[in-house]
């Protein structure tokens, strides 16, 4: 028997995590994406993809920027984003921009860690131990990776 997929694995957990958000979570977050998205486009490049909207906070503008250069950059832009934000019906006043410097890896591009042999041993000798035979199978496959 093969493994269950990645797609189908992975529904139950989805659907666990969805139904404990906060009513409105989901909402929310996309309703920021969007309005991020409108805003940005009031900013000229390369600014508009260093910075994002983290939050809209009362009547401030929380952006997010990935370096101290892009921080000061878009103070510069303040007027242009605030009356971007009117346009859209969004009644901000203030922004404010904090540096984020963790940028997250996209899992294709990050470089798979080779096992080391003591642990290709140790899954090999798990393996071993277990009655399951589709847990042994999955345990002798990982094993087996470079």
């Amino acid at each position: 028997m093969q493994p269950p997929s990645r797609k189908s694995a992975f529904r139950p957990a989805l659907s666990a995590a969805l139904a404990s958000v906060p009513d409105g979570l989901i909402e929310r977050a996309m309703q920021l994406s969007a309005l991020d998205r409108q805003l940005r486009q009031s900013l000229p490049e390369p600014l508009a993809s260093h910075v994002r909207l983290g939050n809209l906070r009362d009547d401030r503008l929380v952006f997010l920027a990935d370096g101290p250069v892009w921080k000061a950059r878009l103070r510069l832009h303040a007027a242009d984003l605030l009356d971007a934000a009117r346009a859209a019906g969004i009644p901000a006043s203030d922004i404010s921009v904090k540096v984020a410097t963790m940028l997250p890896v996209p899992p294709d591009e990050a470089p798979p860690s080779p096992l080391s042999p003591a642990a290709r041993e140790s899954l090999r000798a798990a393996a071993a131990t277990v009655q399951d035979e589709e847990l042994r199978a999955c345990l002798l496959q990982l094993a087996s990776m470079a």
